[in-house]
């Protein structure tokens, strides 16, 4: 039995053992309790952390890969679902690891997801687009450092692991790939709202190419002397973005109490 590579799926097959074992090696590394494969294909990921005899589940969306998968491994449990519709609650155990080689067209939606439930997923490896890679694990004051790259490292330690050729795909990509790992950091609270430093960081990098004065005029014309507001957003960690939404918590609530 074949399984086909759909277009609308985002589909590429990885087809380089030499590659699937460096993944593996990546996620052993960690010392997993619990994997979930999102997108497992035709397996070829999905049988060496099988056969590690690691708790195991994968999700896919691809009913033909669903079939296949029963007929090769019928012992292995894998989900017919949507990864992105579906509530990690009952998908995964606590501490479970998120593995997978990702559709580059929802890359950047499973990596929300993660933030959105990152006490329970300790870690993540991942094969993604090369330039989704680069972005995510970027520190601040460069080009590529965007809302997902803060986001991400807010609550995750990101690892560039390796680059990945477009020939060891079937159907080969028309863009380099990127074997990334993430890892929950020992951040378990930034401090402040949490929506508002989300809103704040969304709609920095909304205009990155203004100053935060202009880019973010409704919050920093509460802070006339705010030190970030000549800053492009890509010049600001972390770290900085923390201290940005705290001084703008605390203007708001003054500005309440004044009214």
């Amino acid at each position: 039995m074949n399984v086909k590579a759909k277009k609308k799926l985002g589909q590429h097959f990885l087809n380089d053992e030499n590659i699937v074992k460096r993944i593996v090696e990546a996620i052993l590394e960690e010392n997993p309790k619990d994997i979930l494969e999102i997108g497992p294909g035709t397996g070829m990921l999905s049988k060496y952390l099988y056969n590690e005899g690691i708790p195991f589940k994968a999700i896919e969306l691809d009913k033909e890969s669903v079939s296949f998968l029963a007929n090769e491994y019928p012992d292995m449990e894998v989900v017919y679902g949507d990864f992105l519709k579906s509530d990690l609650k009952t998908l995964i155990n606590p501490d479970s690891f998120i593995v997978g080689n990702f559709p580059y067209n929802i890359s950047s939606q499973i990596f929300f997801k993660l933030i959105e439930n990152r006490d329970k997923v300790p870690v993540l490896v991942g094969m993604i687009q090369k330039e989704v890679a680069e972005r995510i694990s970027e520190k601040e004051g460069t080009k590529v450092y965007g809302i997902l790259s803060v986001l991400l490292q807010t609550y995750y330690d990101i690892e560039y692991l390796f680059t990945v050729n477009e020939n060891v795909f079937t159907p080969p990509p028309k863009v380099k790939s990127a074997v990334v790992r993430l890892k929950r950091n020992k951040r378990t609270s930034i401090d402040c709202d949490e929506n508002l430093y989300f809103r704040i960081i969304k709609e920095s990098f909304g205009q990155r190419r203004k100053m935060l004065r202009s880019s973010i005029k409704r919050y920093l014309s509460l802070i006339p002397e705010c030190r970030f507001s000549t800053q492009r957003p890509e010049q600001l960690s972390v770290e900085d973005f923390i201290e940005l939404t705290k001084q703008v918590e605390s203007a708001q609530a003054k500005d309440i109490e004044k009214s």
